[in-house]
């Protein structure tokens, strides 16, 4: 098995040259353009992404996904204004000439059921199925905290339901810990047929504690293996969120993304796996 490696490099710095500098210094020749000077890419303007692209191409980096806030929202919150933010992360995904724009499920209201919220979100993720579909681009559902798609069986509901071609899953173990899922393993044999992402990051199931690939729970050893027995050759992408002792939330590191760069290598190497 060869992978592409690439990753939220606005875990780095919010700096773009810093970002570019460590990518580098790991090999690694894409990201997920989810920020860049301390800017989310949903907020970002043409001048903002034309001296991205200026830059990333000096470098010879390419964009793998749109690191994208889509369904991030609450379930009960007004869809058109999102609707219309889709529209502009399929601008930028052809801008940046990726097919990948990374999206989420609704968040759902605290303490609620998510049956509840089942027909309303099924409803939005359709809707932004049949926009990407016109469009030509590829949504990564992935599965997240708070949100309808926070466990397996719930993300197979999605796919499932929406039916498209233009929705895949973006794998998330750590997320998958998180909330509380028991068995890793179980929730990538639901979700394997539709995985065409993988999201690399690790966490304790005692404390939810986000460690690097292959010192958590995230069963990875079996997961590189499956993913090796099945040929796969998409993007492993480092989503580390790891934070030094005393960092407060959201602080960027570049050394402990290197850390989380390494475990991987390191995984993939045990596994006589080699990536580019």
């Amino acid at each position: 098995m060869e992978v592409t490696l690439t990753g939220f490099a606005d875990e780095i710095s919010p700096d773009l040259e810093v970002q570019l500098d460590v990518l580098a210094s790991e090999g690694i020749q894409y990201l997920d353009l989810r920020g860049a000077w301390g800017k989310n890419v949903a907020a970002m303007t043409d001048e903002d992404t034309a001296a991205i692209k200026a830059l990333l191409d000096s470098r010879a980096v390419k964009v793998s996904s749109i690191g994208s806030p889509i369904g991030k929202i609450k379930v009960t919150d007004d869809f058109v204004p999102h609707f219309i933010l889709m529209e502009r992360m399929i601008h930028l995904a052809k801008y940046f000439e990726t097919p990948y724009i990374r999206i989420f499920s609704f968040i759902i209201p605290e303490g609620e059921e998510p049956s509840r919220y089942r027909d309303e979100v099924i409803l939005r993720m359709k809707q932004l199925c049949v926009l990407a579909e016109q469009e030509g681009v590829v949504l990564l559902l992935e599965n997240e905290k708070h949100v309808y798609g926070d466990i397996a069986e719930r993300c197979l509901d999605i796919l499932q339901a929406c039916d498209s071609k233009s929705l895949v899953a973006a794998f998330d173990p750590a997320n998958f810990i998180q909330c509380g899922v028991a068995s890793i393993m179980d929730a990538f044999k639901l979700l394997q047929p539709y995985t065409s992402y993988m999201h690399v990051k690790d966490a304790l199931k005692e404390s939810g504690s986000v460690v690097p690939s292959g010192e958590g729970d995230g069963e990875w050893t079996q997961l590189v293996a499956a993913l090796s027995a099945q040929g796969y050759k998409g993007f492993m992408s480092l989503e580390p969120h790891l934070k030094a002792v005393g960092a407060f939330e959201g602080q960027t590191n570049p050394e402990l993304f290197v850390v989380a760069s390494q475990a991987l290598k390191k995984l993939l190497l045990e596994a006589g796996c080699t990536w580019k």
